[in-house]
């Protein structure tokens, strides 16, 4: 496995978010093999505050390719009041709502990322919708609930490219030590679809190659 330089990689542990560090580094190696065998930048779907952006922007510098964070910073369903995941500090006071932007662009600067991490401010099925470039490596870690993950899951991986590689986040086959949409809409499609084999299992992180 390859590592990301242990500069970046303390900035990714320092960086707020939900990101093991075994999951993260997993991350890094599965973007730095998928640029070997795939054409295409990298994106994100869901990034918060950026922990698991450091580690793909690193794995984007290291392997000549941009990263594109897609993200609306106003919080998945899990993130709101009087939910589990809820940050109360990451509530902006003028408007009542989440606001993770300004966390995440801090957290892009401290790192130098700038130079290859390219913020995409914006809801993801929008998004997906007018997008035509074709990826060497997609990474879904936006809302769980279903009808986010199901649309993420339509809407994007038919982006990857032949040979490139499509990880999703927070994948709990036993329903007691996890939610079930990025296993239920997402994995499991993805692997029935046929298009997809599974690479990589590390934690909650599925690493899947585009056939």
């Amino acid at each position: 496995m390859v590592s990301l330089n242990s500069t970046l990689r303390e900035h990714a542990l320092a960086a707020r978010g939900f990101m093991p560090e075994n999951e993260g580094d997993a991350l890094y190696d599965a973007a730095v093999i998928a640029a070997s065998n795939a054409a295409g930048p990298f994106l994100e779907v869901g990034s918060y505050c950026g922990r698991s952006t450091v580690w793909l922007g690193g794995a984007a510098r290291d392997s000549g390719r941009a990263l594109y964070a897609v993200d609306h910073h106003m919080g998945s369903e899990e993130n709101q009041p009087g939910w589990e995941w809820h940050e109360p500090d990451l509530v902006d006071e003028r408007t009542g709502r989440m606001d993770t932007l300004p966390r995440f662009r801090a957290t892009i600067v401290d790192a130098g990322l700038t130079d290859v991490v390219i913020a995409v401010v914006g809801d993801s099925p929008k998004v997906a919708r007018n997008w035509t470039t074709e990826l060497a490596f997609l990474f879904i870690d936006g809302g769980h609930g279903v009808e986010p993950a199901t649309l993420d899951y339509e809407l994007w991986t038919p982006r990857v490219a032949r040979g490139g590689t499509l990880a999703i986040h927070d994948v709990f086959p036993d329903p007691a030590d996890g939610g079930r949409p990025p296993y239920e809409n997402i994995y499991l499609p993805a692997i029935a679809s046929g298009l997809f084999e599974e690479t990589g299992v590390e934690g909650s992180l599925r690493i899947l190659r585009r056939i």
